[in-house]
């Protein structure tokens, strides 16, 4: 892969749970670089603090210290409305479960982030088609989500996170729940839409397999994150 425009620049990132000298460090004095059209894997055991990194990437959670610049902007300084505006058009997030509204359409499901971000009416129909081409889910556009299979949920999970047009997809464990076929296809589609496009994607995962799928791979232990 050859290196691209930086988007996320994370130098000396320390995160500790608690208070004052008593705190638990999860994070410590991690460094972090992803570029437009690539695709980062972070992995590590369970508990390390994958999810808080992530979280912190989508500015849900806040670190103790250092600096998260987005494309040269440092953004842990952005006033609270900012940082909702920047969640909802420069992030897209997936989780290990699909989280749909079980009882709603796949259109709908998919049509949620838009009407948060004020998109009219009719262009969330263009956009909500167009997310759904990209994980080949047009024909399940009016489907109730209950009635889809396992891997059709987490692919209508992956058209809401797009349908924004995000400039980087943060994924924490998006295939833990489906078979090889199915992880494949979600990791077959994130490449697509990688290559298509200026998106990056972060994703957390344990799967050796998934991580191979990725042009750059972290090990996160201990609270310090390397390249391997």
């Amino acid at each position: 892969m050859t290196e691209g425009h930086t988007l996320i620049e994370v130098s000396g990132l320390a995160k500790d749970y608690g208070n004052g000298g008593s705190g638990i460090p999860v994070l410590r004095d991690i460094n972090l670089r992803v570029h437009k059209c690539e695709m980062v894997a972070i992995t590590g055991p369970s508990g390390c603090g994958k999810s808080t990194l992530l979280f912190i990437l989508g500015l849900f959670l806040s670190p103790s210290k250092g600096q998260y610049l987005f494309e040269g902007e440092n953004v842990l300084v952005l006033k609270r409305s900012a940082q909702a505006q920047f969640r909802r058009n420069q992030v897209g997030f997936v989780f290990q479960s699909s989280e749909l509204l079980e009882n709603s359409t796949v259109y709908e499901n998919v049509e949620f982030p838009l009407i948060y971000a004020g998109v009219s009416r009719r262009k969330r129909a263009e956009l909500i088609t167009s997310a759904l081409e990209l994980v080949n889910l047009r024909h399940r556009i009016r489907h109730p989500a209950n009635l889809l299979s396992g891997g059709e949920k987490q692919r209508v999970a992956v058209a809401r996170a797009l349908v924004n047009r995000p400039q980087v997809i943060l994924a924490d464990e998006p295939t833990g729940q489906l078979d090889r076929k199915n992880t494949q296809f979600i990791m077959d589609h994130f490449r697509k839409i990688v290559n298509r496009s200026d998106t990056a994607l972060v994703v957390v995962t344990h799967d050796p397999e998934v991580a191979a799928r990725c042009d750059r791979v972290y090990s996160l232990d201990d609270g310090i994150l390397k390249e391997v």
